[in-house]
């Protein structure tokens, strides 16, 4: 059995917490529509997609600001992030799962979704960043005016 050392599980630390935060990051950004943060969290040719057609497989800083841009707009979403899981890959590659809940407005009503994020992350110089985001929705329903 082979030991780290505490040079690199320190490291393993740090990485992690840092990716924990993109997520938490990417909910803020969300909430307080903070557009350029928001694509900053991606690597340049950072991708996101869903199992649903309301948000089509969106690649690229510049779409990714769009499909935001317009989503904010129209559904004026409220994320809230859960239970993260994060698996390093390397010292520049890392893999993790999030539950999402999601308040949000589509066809004029008021909804709740539920589902996860399965995450890929990138180390981009000093800084991970989210390579690729593919959201499925698990659940999802309108709420009632008295919920």
């Amino acid at each position: 059995m082979t030991t780290k050392s505490i040079e690199t599980q320190l490291q393993e630390v740090l990485d992690r917490e840092a990716i924990r935060t993109l997520p938490v990051r990417y909910c803020h950004c969300v909430w307080q529509k903070d557009l350029d943060g928001y694509v900053d969290l991606f690597t340049e040719d950072g991708s996101i997609s869903m199992n649903d057609p309301i948000l089509p497989h969106t690649q690229g800083r510049a779409a990714l600001r769009k499909m935001i841009a317009d989503g904010l707009d129209t559904m004026k979403p409220r994320p809230f992030i859960h239970n993260h899981v994060v698996e390093l890959q390397g010292p520049e590659k890392a893999t993790g799962t999030c539950y999402i809940e999601v308040r949000l407005f589509r066809d004029g009503k008021k909804w709740e979704i539920a589902g996860w994020y399965n995450d890929e992350y990138a180390k981009v110089g000093e800084e991970w960043k989210f390579k690729s985001r593919r959201i499925t929705i698990d659940s999802s329903a309108p709420i009632s005016e008295h919920s």
